[in-house]
């Protein structure tokens, strides 16, 4: 995982520092979206400070973006590949409090007004995720 989170960041032009790396690391193999909180208890030898300055370069970078999933804490994730990876639907689970991205959901297509431009989309869904809703039907 190392050596792919290394060249990730380079072809971001992002120099490859050991913080750098943990994070990226640590959104990688998440299975679900981050927040600055959760990535502060996953990463305990790496200050709140330093993850933050590291979340916004990614996000300058285009390495990852942000998103509200409506739980007021700002959610953030690795852009997969293509165009407009970004543009996909995410889940939020009002048990659990986790955000899932549905990368095989697209945003629907909205028809702005001439002159307007889209930079960025924010389409969440609520409910109860998978994992959850089989706990329910097992009490």
């Amino acid at each position: 995982m190392n050596n792919y989170c290394i060249e990730l960041l380079e072809s971001h032009d992002i120099k490859p520092t050991a913080n750098r790396i943990l994070v990226l690391e640590a959104m990688l193999e998440a299975s679900h979206s981050l927040s600055l909180s959760d990535l502060e208890a996953e990463l305990e030898t790496v200050d709140k400070s330093s993850i933050f300055r590291t979340l916004n370069l990614f996000r300058q970078q285009q390495l990852v973006h942000s998103f509200e999933d409506g739980s007021g804490s700002e959610k953030y994730e690795v852009i997969g590949e293509g165009e407009h990876a970004e543009l996909h639907t995410h889940f939020y689970c009002e048990s659990c409090h986790e955000t899932y991205c549905l990368k095989m959901i697209n945003v629907p297509s909205v028809d702005l007004p001439d002159g307007f431009e889209v930079r960025s989309v924010n389409y969440t869904i609520k409910g109860i995720c998978d994992r959850c809703s089989k706990k329910q039907r097992m009490l």
